[in-house]
């Protein structure tokens, strides 16, 4: 493999292996926390200002109260 690159990918190394590598991990923690149901405020506070600009989004503690009292509050939608 030459210095500077990755995976003897040519052009990218350094600080460019770096972001590449950040950016893989957020979508990996990403698509994680999809499959096992955890919310994501930041991407519903990124839909609310996008689809629905004129309401304000809730704070995180609320989002993720009204997320657990949801998720908790229905009986026979789990399977434990």
């Amino acid at each position: 493999m030459r210095s500077g690159t990755l995976g003897g990918v040519a052009g990218v190394g350094g600080a460019d292996a770096v972001r590449a590598a950040l950016s893989w991990m957020r979508r990996a923690a990403g698509v994680v926390r999809t499959v096992v149901g955890a919310p994501d405020y930041d991407r519903y506070v990124a839909h609310m200002r996008g689809h629905h600009p004129e309401c304000e989004p809730v704070s995180r503690d609320e989002f993720m109260r009204q997320r657990l009292e949801s998720r908790y509050s229905r009986p026979g939608a789990r399977c434990c």
